[in-house]
C-alpha cells in the first residue's frame, strides 16, 4: 500500500467512525477516535456479516482490498452504543446539576 492509499483508507475510516457516533448519539470524540472506531467497527461488522451470511454493500477498492463501508458503520454504530451505555454518556445524559 502506498502512503495515498493509507490516507485514503484513514479518511474514510474516519468519516465511517464519525457517522456512527452521529447514529448513536455519542459525545463526540476527537479524529484519531473515529478512525479507531471506523476500523473496530469494519472488524465487528464484517465479523456480523460473515456469521449471518450476509452480502458485503458499498465495498470501497482502496489498494486491491475492499473496505465495507456500510458494515463498517454498522459495526462501529454497535460498538460506540455498547461504550456509551458502559461510560454511561450519550444522549439522554444531562450534564447540569440537579438542585
Amino acid at each position: 500500500m502506498s502512503i495515498l492509499e493509507i490516507l485514503v483508507l484513514l479518511v474514510i475510516s474516519g468519516v465511517c467512525g464519525s457517522i456512527a457516533q452521529s447514529l448513536v448519539g455519542a459525545t463526540r470524540s476527537g479524529c484519531l477516535a473515529s478512525i479507531a472506531l471506523g476500523f473496530i467497527g469494519a472488524l465487528i461488522g464484517i465479523w456480523i456479516a460473515r456469521e449471518l451470511d450476509l452480502p458485503e454493500y458499498f465495498p470501497v477498492q482502496i489498494g486491491g482490498k475492499a473496505f465495507p463501508v456500510i458494515w463498517s458503520i454498522v459495526g462501529a454504530s454497535l460498538f460506540s452504543a455498547i461504550l456509551a451505555l458502559l461510560s454511561g454518556t450519550g444522549r439522554g445524559k444531562d450534564k447540569t446539576p440537579r438542585p
